[in-house]
């Protein structure tokens, strides 16, 4: 056996939390999650509902049982922190501060987002209004260890987050304020035109990625494959190795020094499969390193 799988892979999904976000734990340790991402409240309710004493200690009693380790949470999609609209914005800012509280209760270590769209403005004031909102929280952020993370996007319409320069110019903005990263999705970079579908474009993308917004500020992956072609800034995911990124991509990220200690949660359509694709995930790590 090699170094590199020793090291335990953090492999998980997106799973559900209905009936409070205790259950979350238990319904990802039973398709062989080692890490989840949850909703911490409904994703299409502007307003999350308040965590009582008792679902926190359960929750922390589910982690204990189950070994679920690097949890991270995905913000509304409601939310906009770059829009030009007022209204939305506050409400978007409101919604997004709830997030934050949700996450250190929880002590949850990652807040994934999508960072924003220009649905009004231009491309500049809405990465300048991202960067205004994401400041306007360093306060509550001094007070718990959740890390922000900026979505990489696949650049359907006006959303910023497409473009590594896009990630590079928030961060750059914010980071000696608060705790910022990024977390790659497979499907989204793709489809923003980053070639990922063998091991020497993936070296490829990350040599450009380090260059432009630093490895030391990536740290997490979002692992889908995609329906739609390289360049086609269309968001629509596929069963790992079933769409037109294809295995190998999936095989280097699980075997790569680069990208397999970091934690990976699949997003991909058809749950019935999450168990079935990350045995075949963990199949990739462990015979791509044998000796």
């Amino acid at each position: 056996m090699t170094a590199l799988t020793k090291k335990k892979l953090l492999l998980g999904a997106h799973v559900s939390a209905s009936g409070g976000a205790y259950n979350a734990p238990y319904n990802g340790a039973e398709i062989g999650c080692s890490t989840i991402q949850i909703f911490t409240s409904n994703q299409r309710q502007w307003k999350g509902k308040q965590i009582t004493t008792e679902e926190i200690d359960l929750w922390f009693e589910a982690l204990e049982k189950t070994g679920i380790e690097e949890v991270m949470s995905h913000a509304s999609y409601l939310i906009n922190l770059g829009t030009q609209d007022k209204l939305l914005l506050e409400k978007g800012r409101n919604a997004f501060l709830e997030e934050i509280n949700r996450c250190q209760l929880f002590k949850i270590p990652y807040l994934n987002f999508h960072p924003g769209s220009a649905t009004t403005g231009t491309e500049d004031e809405c990465l300048d209004q991202i960067v205004e909102s994401l400041l306007g929280f360093d306060k509550v952020l001094e007070t718990g260890e959740t890390r922000l993370l900026l979505e990489a996007t696949a650049g359907q319409g006006k959303t910023m987050g497409h473009r590594f320069e896009h990630l590079a110019y928030i961060i750059e903005r914010t980071e000696k304020k608060i705790p910022i990263g990024v977390c790659i999705d497979t499907c989204h970079i793709f489809s923003a035109g980053y070639d990922i579908r063998t091991r020497s474009s993936w070296e490829a993308v990350l040599r450009e990625f380090d260059e432009i917004v630093g490895l030391d500020n990536l740290y997490a992956f979002h692992i889908n494959d995609s329906m739609k072609e390289l360049g086609s800034r269309r968001d629509r995911h596929a069963p790992i190795g079933q769409g037109l990124i294809g295995l190998e991509c999936f095989e280097f990220l699980v075997t790569s020094p680069k990208t397999r200690h970091l934690p990976m949660y699949l997003e991909t359509p058809n749950k019935e499969l999450y168990q079935d694709e990350l045995n075949l995930l963990r199949k990739c790590a462990d015979e791509t390193n044998k000796d």
